[in-house]
């Protein structure tokens, strides 16, 4: 198939594109021009410059020509904090584009697509009681999302919607999302002190895999629960703390009653500033004291996903992490 990926130089789309191309698939790939330095893109992907938010729709449509199928490797995730209301720049970034693209992929003839989304829509079919489209800008962002690219599927146009839990895995050049925690667990200097809970994931060679997988099995419309390992947090940041150097340093798991007290004075802080990020953490603590776990025979298996050794792709992130925050590496990271 020709396939357009837009975020190609992204972690994930730089991997989708890789596994793609090896399969014989010819690729074309929309990136912005910040490139990571070392950048493991095969020599074969058409690499393209450009913004699919700001560009103007003849470009944008002569992307689609003689396109078999696209991937929206691309969007924001809820780390930022800008001013409010925040729906507005999730709903900018992860929604509003897709009505675009989406017309223009049809109007040109492209047959299939796939989405990166994530995980937490899953939650909110399967935890109603916590209204988390309701109380969480980018979940609201990504629920919306959601339903609008499976309402577009069709016969003749099959949508793959994969829900995407947390990633594991590292690009040279590129700031992994996993700095924060890393520098959190720096200052903790004595002990860490963490919620209850957990989390499924993933490692980035097993995204690409789901993606291929999801191109190739799809038919109509369907949203994908994507994961195949699931650690406590306590497990996780076990391992975090070896890759760090301090594989004794004791983990505590602290009261709902006491993050919520914690979390509340980061909101008062939002909110005397007039900013706001992509969950409301004092909501959110239910669901951060959950183990957000997902069974790997729901879709991942399904869609072709195999074994890796997430306890490595742990490890690579927080080194680099750790780079770059020990060298302040002007690495690339997530823009608006």
């Amino acid at each position: 198939m020709n396939i357009l990926i837009i975020g190609v130089t992204g972690l994930l789309g730089c991997e989708a594109a890789n596994q793609l191309v090896a399969k014989g698939h010819k690729i074309k790939g929309l990136a912005l021009p910040s490139i990571p330095d070392g950048i493991n893109l095969s020599s074969e992907v058409e690499l393209v410059f450009g913004n699919y938010i700001t560009d103007d729709d003849s470009f944008i449509k002569e992307l689609f020509t003689d396109m078999d199928a696209f991937i929206f490797a691309s969007g924001i995730d809820e780390r930022i904090e800008v001013p409010f209301p925040a729906f507005e720049i999730f709903n900018k970034y992860n929604v509003y584009p897709l009505k675009r693209i989406f017309k223009f992929a049809k109007e040109t003839g492209v047959k299939h697509c796939v989405i990166l989304g994530s995980y937490f829509t899953y939650f909110v079919t399967e935890r109603p009681e916590l209204e988390l489209e309701k109380h969480h800008p980018y979940i609201k962002s990504r629920e919306l999302q959601k339903k609008f690219v499976l309402n577009e599927a069709s016969t003749q146009f099959s949508v793959a919607l994969l829900e995407l839990p947390y990633i594991f895995g590292v690009q040279k050049g590129r700031k992994p999302v996993w700095t924060f925690l890393v520098e959190m667990l720096q200052n903790m200097k004595v002990a860490t002190f963490f919620p209850k809970g957990g989390t499924a994931m993933v490692t980035v060679k097993q995204v690409g895999q789901a993606i291929c997988g999801a191109l190739e099995k799809t038919q109509g419309g369907k949203a994908y629960p994507i994961g195949y390992y699931n650690l406590t947090w306590k497990e996780l940041l076990k391992t975090f703390h070896v890759a760090m150097g301090v594989p004794k340093k004791p983990i505590f798991s602290i009261s709902k009653f006491l993050f919520k007290m914690y979390v509340k004075k980061i909101k008062l802080q939002q909110d005397s500033k007039k900013i706001e990020g992509g969950l409301n953490l004092v909501k959110f603590a239910d669901m951060q004291y959950s183990k957000q776990f997902i069974d790997p025979f729901l879709a991942s298996i399904f869609l072709g996903v195999t074994d890796d050794d997430i306890y490595f792709a742990i490890k690579e992130s927080v080194l680099q992490s750790l780079e770059m925050l020990n060298n302040k590496d002007s690495a690339v990271d997530m823009k608006l």
